[in-house]
């Protein structure tokens, strides 16, 4: 008997890579829902359940799914999955950590040129036929300034590559890094340092209850009010309101956001129309190249599990010997 294969949600055009990797060992249920409400009476008898957006999938969502043996995320976060509660229920979780790396990487600092040389804002008075540097400035030279990470990780280590490429000094701030353990540019400092000497901070840690709203008052209140924020990782690593205040009272010079929170961003917001922030509708992941890891890496996790393999992105190891696939 064929298993049963839930997709929560996509945002591509159509669903024929699944349906091939899948193909003999289950059967793929489509859907396009938002919340566990929408997609549970589907996936209440599922053996997998792929997801993209929807959620969050909480403990209440994890016992409605006494069948599921997996979740596996087409991302490559999980703070909308309760891990704790998956784990109980001897359900795998995996996540997709590789495919889009480098395009986030790019997107980063595609985002801090574009805040460092006003691109966006030259552009915006082009086309309201105005040809004019004055009112672009001040504006000051990349090389031979400071790169801030917050988050060392498999992209912010790509981002820190690029960014001494441009003659730039590269700072980390990660508590789970050491100095020298990658072969990537930048010195670890504490994060108040961090924040103190960086002319651009570009954040990168995955979220979590520590880095939640980490942005906030305290933190834009130690930043260089010449210092640009830029995020291409999760919206609510910043605290929304901190930043407009931050904006409102020019703590800091402006900001780049690839996520924001909440997404997509309500009109009218506080955020839109300022000619010192640049938003865009998270968008960093995407190139043609990281879609077909994007679409082909969830499911061959779930193959994986259906044929009695242990998957290769296991975001809760602690599952492995005690779980509903019996790996």
């Amino acid at each position: 008997m064929e298993a049963k294969v839930v997709v929560t949600d996509y945002v591509w055009e159509s669903l024929d890579v699944e349906r091939e990797i899948l193909k003999g060992k289950a059967k793929l249920v489509p859907l396009q829902t938002k919340k566990p409400e929408d997609f549970l009476a589907e996936a209440a008898d599922c053996d997998a359940l792929l997801n993209t957006y929807a959620g969050p999938i909480t403990a209440d969502a994890i016992a409605m799914m006494p069948k599921c043996k997996i979740i596996a995320r087409y991302g490559i976060g999980v703070d909308t999955i309760d891990l704790e509660a998956a784990t109980a229920a001897g359900i795998i979780v995996t996540n997709n950590p590789t495919y889009c790396i480098e395009e986030v990487a790019e997107d980063a600092m595609a985002l801090l040129l574009a805040c460092a040389r006003k691109v966006v804002f030259f552009d915006r008075m082009v086309r309201a036929e105005r040809w004019e540097v004055p009112p672009g400035k001040p504006i000051f030279r990349v090389a031979g300034s400071t790169l801030g990470l917050l988050g060392f990780g498999n992209i912010a280590r790509q981002v820190a590559i690029r960014a001494a490429a441009f003659g730039m000094r590269v700072l980390f701030s990660d508590p789970f890094i050491k100095q020298g353990q990658y072969d990537a540019p930048g010195t670890k400092v504490e994060f108040d340092q961090l924040l103190a000497e960086s002319d651009f901070v570009s954040l990168h840690p995955p979220l979590t209850r520590d880095t939640r709203g980490v942005m906030n008052d305290a933190a834009f209140s130690k930043m260089k009010k010449t210092a640009y924020l830029i995020n291409c990782s999760r919206g609510p690593v910043v605290d929304t309101a901190a930043l407009v205040r931050a904006l409102d009272a020019k703590a800091i010079a402006g900001c780049a956001l690839d996520t924001t929170d909440p997404e997509p961003l309500p009109v009218p917001h506080p955020l839109r129309g300022r000619e010192n922030v640049i938003i865009n509708p998270h968008a960093a992941w995407y190139s043609e190249k990281a879609m077909e890891g994007l679409q082909a890496g969830a499911p061959n996790e779930v193959r994986r599990v259906l044929s009695g393999e242990w998957p290769i992105n296991v975001v809760n190891p602690a599952v492995r010997g005690k779980n509903r696939a019996g790996l």
